[in-house]
Formats: C-alpha cells, sequence, structure tokens
C-alpha cells in the first residue's frame, strides 16, 4: 500500500507542475491579451468607451510573469545540459552543480 501512496505522492506532483507550467502560463497570457482589450477601452470602436490604463499596466504584469517562467525553464534546460542545476534555497534561483 505504501508504493501506491508514493506513486499517488509522485502523480499529483506531475499534474500540478503540468497545470502550473503549462496551462498556467498559457491562462496567464490569455488573461493578458484580455487585459490589453480592457485597457483599451473594450468597444471603444462602437461605444466611445473611455481607456483603462490598469489594464495596460495589469497586461504588461501578466506577460512579464510568463517570460519569466519561459525564461525559467530555458535557464533549466541549459543547466542540466551543462551538468548543473537550478536551487531555490534562496529568493532567487541560482545554478548549482548537482
Amino acid at each position: 500500500m505504501s508504493n501506491f501512496g508514493f506513486a499517488l505522492e509522485g502523480a499529483w506532483k506531475v499534474l500540478a507542475a503540468g497545470l502550473i507550467l503549462g496551462a498556467g502560463l498559457l491562462a496567464l497570457f490569455a488573461l493578458g491579451i484580455r487585459s490589453l482589450a480592457w485597457g483599451a477601452g473594450g468597444d471603444a470602436e462602437v461605444n466611445g468607451a473611455p481607456p483603462r490604463p490598469i489594464g495596460k499596466v495589469l497586461a504588461y504584469a501578466l506577460f512579464a510573469i510568463v517570460i519569466l517562467g519561459v525564461l525559467l525553464g530555458l535557464t533549466y534546460i541549459v543547466a542540466s545540459g551543462f551538468g548543473k542545476t537550478i536551487s531555490f534555497d534562496h529568493f532567487w534561483p541560482a545554478i548549482v552543480d548537482k
């Protein structure tokens, strides 16, 4: 029974990582696109709605999170190619020897 528990624990971690790094980044990007439309006034061409600057700020913040996630993934791939890994012991991720 303990092997089954270990398998479920591993499967849960893989599922969480897939949701966060896979669908999560895509969802943040989609929210960023939606925030850009909201920031431009949404239906400004039809009804003359005023632009909302907070929408653009929110969109750029979401895009920055997506870009950081992609860069972190690329860093992990390149570091593992050089026989290193990424450590999250401190606030900033650091490349350390395996």
